[in-house]
């Protein structure tokens, strides 16, 4: 027999748990389901568990480090009478209501659990170079995020990888902070819009190394050395800089959702449909946070649509029952 509830939560960065917040103390009781650790796609807590210190959230003059943050947030989402849950969703049923959740085996007959409305928050995750040191060097040199980090890199000489939009805009932003900004880049020409290749070219702080990949990144508690490739020669060299953020896009978490959501083409769920900031194509479901937001991607906003959800979900539910 499932377990029934009325609003279930997937995802525990910040647009879950404050999702988590505003439904609990709607009296609501909901049911968070954090993700494993084992998985850096559905890690407990979100990117920010993988964030150092954070500077730009409202509230913390003095800084705050990204998982005290998120265990603040967790914290605060208990207290009002969210169950939390540290289990990975591995199917969802979407055509009927109450939706069905698995956990454990997909392949089960009955789901783990049945909900009246379910609040998605799987997030994304940037995408990595896949080289050595570099999980354990985010934070520490490596960033994923400009906006996030730039200004600890005031005077720094510092590289960016990528070539699209997203990689331009990281580059110009960082010469607000950075001495210079190397754009590392695998061809012999960006794919950005013209728009923003004009702006790049015209920025004295910007120089460009074409047709190279980052070959290896070093540093025990810090990044301490950038080796890149000529993909044409296959020479190595050195690359002198104390800073490197990778910026070659972002992948939703929405595998489970194929099929029964409706996506853009690169995976985000769309929302805004029937209404509500937060409202699926599916009546009942709601979405927020990184895993329809490729825009903002801060915390902020992720909290900011997190509430969006949780107060549509909530009248939704009002509305059926009358």
């Amino acid at each position: 027999m499932s377990d029934n509830r009325k609003v279930i939560i997937i995802g525990s960065g910040p647009a879950g748990l404050t999702a988590a917040v505003y439904t609990a103390r709607a009296s609501l009781e909901p049911l968070l389901l954090e993700g494993e650790p084992s998985s850096t796609s559905d890690q407990p807590g979100g990117q920010l568990m993988l964030t150092t210190e954070v500077e730009n959230f409202p509230g913390f003059p003095e800084g705050v480090m990204g998982p005290e943050l998120m265990m603040r947030f967790r914290e605060q989402a208990v207290r009002f009478g969210t169950e939390v849950r540290t289990e990975k969703v591995s199917r969802v049923d979407l055509s009927a209501r109450p939706f069905g959740v698995w956990v454990g085996d997909p392949n089960s007959a009955e789901p783990t659990y049945t909900a009246e409305a379910l609040i998605i928050s799987t997030g994304a995750q940037s995408l990595l170079l896949g080289v050595e040191r570099e999980s354990e060097l985010i934070g520490h040199g490596l960033s994923t995020c400009a906006t996030c980090d730039g200004f600890f890199f005031r005077d720094h000489d510092i590289a960016v990888v990528g070539g699209g939009d997203s990689a331009l805009e990281e580059a110009i932003f960082l010469t607000k902070f950075a001495r210079s900004v190397t754009l590392v880049h695998r061809r012999e020409e960006l794919r950005a819009s013209k728009i923003m290749q004009e702006r790049a070219f015209a920025n004295d702080k910007i120089k460009f190394l074409w047709n190279h990949v980052v070959e290896s990144v070093s540093g025990d508690t810090k990044l301490e050395g950038v080796t890149v490739r000529n993909v044409i020669t296959d020479e190595t060299s050195e690359l002198p800089v104390t800073g490197l953020f990778v910026a070659i896009g972002h992948k939703p978490n929405t595998d489970l959702f194929k099929g029964q959501l409706e996506m853009e083409e690169s995976g985000y769920l769309v929302t805004g449909l029937a209404g509500g900031a937060s409202t699926t194509n599916v009546e009942g479901v709601f979405a927020c946070g990184d895993v329809q937001d490729h825009t903002y991607r801060q915390a902020i906003t992720a909290a900011g649509s997190g509430c969006q959800a949780a107060i549509d979900a909530e009248r939704w539910l009002e509305a059926q029952h009358g």
